[in-house]
């Protein structure tokens, strides 16, 4: 793709179609790759990466400064930005996906059947997979490397506020995939802004099969409604930690304090603190007190304001808020049943937490809330594919079908029955 395209929709249209005629012939290669042209190519992306610190750096640059004159808010210009460090771990996600085992071509659950025949089950890509994203240009280097390492191919849609970046980390792809003998158009990168691709991109049903969206509640709710292709996705990430009355004070505080702000715009931040009774005089104004050090304003309900003085009244809607922002809603519950009762009718599905030294209360909410990631004494910020030992994460699924929480690389792959016989034939 040398070539913006101009925004004319039947232009538009043929040049998302050619766009998806390659990646199928793309795909057909990927899946026969072998495991160490897939890692070659994983490892000259990440050394491409380091090589083009300053050109990155460079162009992320001219997507911060438009970003600023476009009015981007301090989340959205910290999801932006691209620093050393996140480049850095760019690069090492790519070649902790190089070591990771090559899924495809697994084969599982063999066992002779009394005819004789022996049936299991091999991991194969699912072809091609279109990725749609705002703000994060990192996105571009994640999803490139878990495609490539589970055999698909895949077309990237990135937002207009980062198409600098994108396209200068497209170019850091190209060189790896061309260095290791691998189609250049198993990572294509759309070139145009225009925001009728990602309406051609999700009915794309002939050459797409399956999309995934990344970024805000209003991008995903339109793919959702719009897509023709499946679509793999999460809504938004309203977080809990639940600190418990048997909670060990000095884990709750730390716990809390990390879960909130390590960073603020991401889905895995917490957005809502829920305090047993029994604990919230002990907690509450400590945390409070470090919260205010670092900016962040408090939303309490009428049990916290009487704890905590000076905070504002937490509304119905701030129970049901993704902030992506220094702003969290602080609500005291009698015990873990109500806590348990408030994430249910308020949660996303993503990740919840609960700070407690009962194990029985431990298991009891690990295997009664329905999240994706649930989680005992652990900051919600863990919630990452990253962290997971993934390599790096496609992006975190609350859907049930076909792959929930961070996916890497076996949620980008599919299954099918394999059976070996010897001449069998059913009676």
């Amino acid at each position: 793709m040398n070539a913006n395209p101009d925004n004319d929709v039947i232009d538009l249209t043929d040049y998302m179609h050619r766009l998806g005629m390659q990646a199928r012939v793309a795909g057909r290669e990927m899946a026969r790759a072998e495991t160490a042209a897939k890692d070659a190519a994983l490892q000259a992306m990440a050394g491409a990466l380091m090589d083009s610190l300053d050109t990155l750096k460079r162009e992320n640059a001219r997507d911060l400064e438009r970003g600023r004159e476009h009015g981007l808010n301090a989340a959205l210009l910290d999801r932006l930005e691209l620093t050393d460090e996140r480049i850095a771990t760019m690069a090492e996600g790519l070649r902790q996906i190089a070591m990771l085992p090559d899924p495809v071509g697994m084969i599982a659950d063999m066992a002779y059947r009394p005819s004789g025949i022996q049936v299991g089950r091999m991991r194969v890509p699912l072809g091609v997979i279109g990725i749609i994203y705002e703000s994060r240009p990192n996105v571009t280097a994640d999803a490139a490397g878990l495609c490539l390492k589970s055999g698909n191919a895949t077309i990237l849609r990135g937002g207009s506020e980062a198409i600098c970046s994108n396209r200068a980390i497209a170019a850091c792809i190209r060189e790896g995939l061309e260095s290791a003998g691998l189609p250049a158009n198993a990572v294509q990168v759309i070139e145009t802004t225009d925001r009728a691709a990602v309406g051609e991109m999700v009915r794309m049903k002939d050459f797409i099969d399956v999309i995934i969206p990344r970024g805000g509640k209003g991008l995903i709710e339109r793919v959702t409604a719009e897509a023709e292709v499946p679509v793999l996705k999460h809504l938004h990430g309203v977080c809990h930690v639940y600190i418990d009355d048997e909670a060990d004070i000095d884990k709750a505080i730390q716990i809390a304090f990390n879960a909130k702000t390590q960073r603020y715009g991401v889905c895995n931040a917490m957005e809502t603190l829920l305090v047993a009774e029994g604990i919230a005089m002990q907690v509450l104004p400590e945390l409070a007190g470090m919260y205010a050090e670092k900016g962040v304003e408090l939303r309490g309900c009428e049990t916290t304001r009487r704890i905590v003085n000076g905070i504002e009244a937490a509304t119905e809607a701030d129970w049901d808020e993704e902030y992506l922002a220094p702003v969290l809603a602080v609500r005291v519950v009698k015990d873990m049943d109500e806590a348990m009762a408030h994430i249910e009718r308020h949660g996303s599905r993503h990740t919840d937490t609960i700070v407690t030294e009962n194990i029985s209360r431990a298991r009891r909410f690990l295997r009664e809330v329905d999240s994706s990631s649930v989680m005992v004494n652990a900051s919600t910020r863990f919630a990452d594919g990253f962290e997971y030992g993934l390599g790096a994460e496609i992006g975190i699924s609350t859907d049930k079908l076909h792959a929930r929480g961070p996916v890497g690389l076996e949620g980008l792959t599919t299954q099918k029955y394999v059976v070996l016989g010897d001449g069998h034939i059913r009676q």
